[in-house]
């Protein structure tokens, strides 16, 4: 895996592709090569500039008291924060970096699933209907974070249990 392209054939990657490609990263127990680290870049600040707007435009049609809209912008104040920190010196410093980027990609996608209503299951990665059974679920946080509470199918749940 090399990049997180926006567009793969003309149609749009999913949140969860999204999602995977920045935690990969963020997860990568060697330092990448500088090439592969500025492709990431380029790609995670291609989605970015893609949720930003909407996310902010999800918010702005919500009350101004709202704590979902107000977090979602927390997020959006914080990853302009990140992308306009300059090039960190030395490989270490820009994978980093790069790191702090593809932390708000993921941020970013879960602030436009709770602001634009969609459920995803933690495990699979897919919607959860209103006709599903679900069940909460606390998954581990990604790179040793806090642990994210959330849904997952009840078929899911039980694929992950031991008898």
């Amino acid at each position: 895996m090399n990049g997180t392209s926006l567009e793969t054939q003309g149609l749009p990657l999913a949140p969860v592709t999204v999602r995977a490609a920045a935690a990969w990263f963020i997860a990568q127990p060697t330092l990448p090569r500088h090439g592969t680290v500025k492709g990431f870049e380029a790609d995670f600040r291609k989605v970015l500039d893609a949720l930003i707007p909407r996310a902010e435009e999800l918010a702005a049609a919500l009350p101004t008291d709202d704590v979902t809209a107000k977090v979602a912008l927390a997020g959006v104040r914080k990853a302009r924060q990140r992308l306009d920190e300059p090039e960190a010196a030395g490989l270490h410093g820009e994978v980093e970096r790069v790191k702090q980027i593809a932390r708000s990609v993921i941020a970013m996608c879960n602030h436009y699933d709770s602001l634009s209503g969609v459920r995803t299951c933690l495990l699979c990665d897919k919607p959860i209907e209103d006709s599903d059974a679900w069940e909460h679920y606390q998954q581990a946080g990604l790179t040793g974070g806090p642990a994210q509470p959330g849904r997952v199918h009840v078929a899911c749940a039980r694929t992950v249990r031991r008898p």
